[in-house]
């Protein structure tokens, strides 16, 4: 199978709405992979499987070990890996060198980063050195203590006019696709209609050229607040839970393993 290429998601524009999850394992990859467009080994990562209070404490090793997993176990999806909190803010060459070591080590399409017009040079920098860089504009976890939380961007005139120009200079400098998060609707809206690049939301608009959620959010398995563009189409903590209750209540019953699941001794 053809695995998708960012030529291919570009032409998604004004098109199909582009389906995109974020992805941790080679499990995850392997059962979303026939339905996405896009697998995004996110640093949420730090959040969702390490229990971290924010993104900030990602690595690239970690980026690199789940990258690999979710590369290897899929086929058709493009592969996009984020660039972790400080590996890729200091300089343009920073930024290379980050980017070209997890595309080396990962196998990986497509890197991501967040930032406007502050990292249109680096975009610039790694897209002409053959690096496909997806942006990241409105809400941006990796910069959540400079703006004061997570809270919804556009609100305003001037916020949202920033975020027009940081999406322009990212889309000027090179990047294939855009996510938009957290943004009020008719910005979010309002940028799509004015970029030629796709549009991914996450907490947008539904004119967006495609969507992203977190996989661990939109199946039931995350605890603790649920943001308000999350839908549920599964609650797979529950029935997960009770799979486990069950399996210990038959280990201490020693009604596990019953003779179904062990290998009886056959003589010769």
């Amino acid at each position: 199978m053809k695995r998708l290429t960012i030529i291919d998601i570009s032409s998604r524009k004004n098109s199909v709405p582009l389906v995109v999850l974020t992805a941790y394992s080679a499990p995850q990859a392997r059962l979303f992979d026939p339905y996405v467009d896009i697998l995004l080994v996110g640093d949420s990562l730090g959040m969702v499987l390490y229990g971290m209070d924010s993104t900030l404490g990602v690595t690239t090793e970690m980026m690199i070990a789940h990258g690999r997993a979710v590369v290897k176990a899929s086929q058709k999806s493009l592969v996009v890996v984020d660039l972790p909190f400080g590996s890729y803010q200091a300089s343009k060459e920073q930024a290379f060198e980050t980017a070209a070591r997890i595309m080396a080590k990962t196998g990986c399409n497509a890197v991501k980063l967040e930032g406007g017009v502050e990292m249109a040079e680096t975009v610039k920098f790694l897209t002409l050195r053959g690096i496909p860089v997806m942006g990241h504009v409105g809400l941006k976890p990796q910069s959540v203590n400079a703006i004061g939380g997570y809270r919804t961007q556009g609100k305003n005139e001037i916020e949202a006019a920033a975020i027009f120009a940081d999406a322009k200079a990212i889309e000027q400098a090179g990047a294939f696709s855009l996510v938009i998060e957290g943004v009020i609707e008719e910005v979010a809206k309002n940028l799509t209609l004015n970029l030629t690049i796709p549009t991914i939301g996450i907490g947008a608009s539904p004119n967006c050229d495609g969507q992203v959620l977190v996989s661990e959010d939109m199946l039931g398995l995350s605890g603790g607040y649920i943001p308000r563009f999350v839908k549920r189409y599964a609650e797979l903590a529950g029935a997960t839970e009770a799979a486990v209750r069950q399996y210990a209540d038959e280990v201490r019953a020693r009604k596990f393993p019953s003779a179904k699941y062990c290998y009886p001794y056959k003589q010769d």
